[in-house]
């Protein structure tokens, strides 16, 4: 018997910002968040935005003309340490703090980016 296929992982997300923003995301992913850079393939490379890698998993930065970021449930979650030290650091650069509902085992807050995506932050317990 053939066995049904499997999802092995998630390989990456994708979120948007708007065209044209790119160093104002670098800003805030590369050197606020402290995210990696890597390059896009050559055949991807025009279309704008850019990629981050964080372990096996990318996050994909896409732009796009007009969004509804500022409404979506849509998120993405980072799993992190310390995220009393990450609250601190995201107050001091002005982002507001969202509380999120609890969750068993996990401490968490949520943002938004400065381009309206939600983020969240959470830490095992």
């Amino acid at each position: 018997m053939t066995r049904p296929p499997t999802i092995l992982a998630v390989q990456h997300v994708q979120i948007t910002i708007p065209t044209g923003s790119e160093d104002a995301a670098r800003a805030f992913y590369c050197e606020i968040l402290g995210l990696t850079e890597v390059a896009k393939p050559e055949s991807l490379a025009g279309r704008g935005g850019f990629w981050l890698q964080i372990g096996s998993f990318q996050v994909h930065i896409g732009t796009e003309d007009e969004g509804r970021r500022a409404n979506s449930k849509a998120h993405i979650a980072y799993e992190v340490d310390n995220l009393g030290s990450w609250r601190e650091t995201l107050e001091r650069k002005s982002i507001s703090i969202i509380e999120g509902i609890a969750i068993p085992n996990y401490s968490r807050f949520e943002f938004r980016d400065p381009f309206g995506n939600r983020v969240e932050f959470l830490e095992h317990n």
